[in-house]
């Protein structure tokens, strides 16, 4: 890890130094393509009014917008705090080739929900069906 990755860093916290002034939680991240700034952000949750307003979420959909695709397998993300379970889901879901975070999260969830499986053949059935045509159609091209 070079110079570039304190640059990068330097970068988050400056997005996070934006958020802190506009009163939302000071977090930044940057999205960095083959050596460049693609996307930068930091939190909107309460000026949006929005729970998937956070940093990483933002700066995921800046990222795809600009290189027009939601794969984003060359890329690092740069955060100046450990991503949350939903956007690290988001990280991955991207292919987000690596995740830089500056600070270390030391709290829980402040928040549990229940969950309940209710089996649904019809569902599983419609998600099996599309993946196999899918499989079936990228084999003939």
């Amino acid at each position: 890890m070079g110079v570039f990755v304190t640059d990068y860093m330097q970068l988050a916290i400056k997005m996070a130094k934006k958020a802190s002034r506009r009163g939302e939680v000071p977090i930044g991240a940057v999205i960095v393509c083959n050596g460049k700034v693609i996307a930068k952000a930091h939190n909107m949750r309460e000026r949006s009014q929005n729970a998937l307003a956070h940093a990483e979420v933002l700066v995921i959909g800046k990222a795809c917008r600009k290189l027009g695709s939601w794969r984003l397998d060359n890329c690092d993300m740069y955060v100046t705090l450990e991503p949350c379970a939903m956007c690290m889901g988001a990280a991955t879901n991207a292919r987000i080739r690596n995740v830089y975070f500056g600070a270390k999260t030391t709290t829980d969830l402040n928040h549990t929900l229940a969950t309940c499986y209710i089996p649904n053949d019809e569902c599983s059935r419609m998600l099996k069906d599309f993946f196999r045509e899918a499989r079936t159609t990228d084999q003939s091209r």
